[in-house]
């Protein structure tokens, strides 16, 4: 019996995946964020941009990976044809390691310092390692050069990476420096607003919207987590959600948070 000819893909293997949800649509924008948000629109959108790179720096959880995708679909989807690449800084590393085992070099450089984007997400886990940021420096200094564009994020601002090149902390400094703030009351109560509605089913009354929203403050992350651990055990046990509910349900997380 004949098996069935597999389909064949045409996709590009190296080609980035983004997640369909961290859209600029998704993105929750508050004083927090706002120069944030505003820059990495400007900087997938338009036509030219003033600033190149564009560096986001801010703690766990605060949406910086959220942008990074947002950037890469909105660029794709206003400069069709366009070549993007992204990755994190430890996935540089591992792949420039193994261009170099296996002779590849001029592979690895040809792929990332072509592209019309080049997103680099925590640029603080190539601290110490002096060949690969001898290769991030040049692949950094052709992109910026050429008039391609540069996104870099990290959980510190470049004055405060240690163990990271001089050259390579004046390049990130050389164009737009924007930080995610932790987010204020404001803007968590806008999160859990939207969050609520990709969450059918869900009744949730304002005294709780605010507790919530006054009581997770560690990061977005934790926030959106702690919805859906809401969310799922209410529709396990049938239980109306109640301030008591909340308490009980997430009473570990409601501590770290004290």
């Amino acid at each position: 019996i004949p098996v069935p000819a597999q389909p064949v893909s045409t996709r590009d293997p190296n080609a980035p995946h983004f997640d369909p949800r961290y859209r600029f649509e998704t993105f929750i924008v508050g004083k927090a964020n706002e120069v944030a948000a505003s820059a990495a629109r400007t900087l997938a959108s338009a036509h030219k941009v003033a600033f190149n790179p564009l560096f986001i720096h801010g703690g766990t959880g605060r949406g910086k990976t959220h942008l990074l995708h947002a950037i890469g679909q909105a660029f794709l989807a206003t400069h069709p044809g366009a070549r993007v690449a992204s990755m994190s800084a430890e996935k540089f590393m591992v792949e420039f390691v193994r261009a170099i085992r296996e002779n590849d070099t001029i592979g690895f450089k040809g792929r990332l310092r072509s592209a019309d984007l080049l997103l680099i997400d925590d640029v603080q886990f190539i601290a110490g390692k002096d060949s690969t940021q001898e290769e991030f420096f040049h692949t950094m200094n052709e992109i910026i050069t050429a008039g391609r564009r540069l996104v870099i994020t990290s959980d510190r601002a470049p004055q405060d990476l240690d163990g990271i090149a001089p050259r390579i902390l004046s390049r990130l400094s050389w164009g737009l420096v924007a930080d995610i703030n932790p987010a204020d009351y404001e803007l968590r109560l806008s999160i859990i607003d939207a969050k609520l509605t990709d969450l059918p089913g869900v009744e949730m009354s304002r005294a709780v919207v605010e507790f919530l929203a006054r009581r997770l403050t560690a990061s977005i992350r934790e926030l959106e987590g702690a919805l859906n651990r809401i969310a799922a055990y209410a529709v396990m046990t049938g239980r109306t959600i109640d301030v008591a509910f909340v308490e009980e349900v997430l009473a570990n997380v409601l501590r770290a948070n004290q």
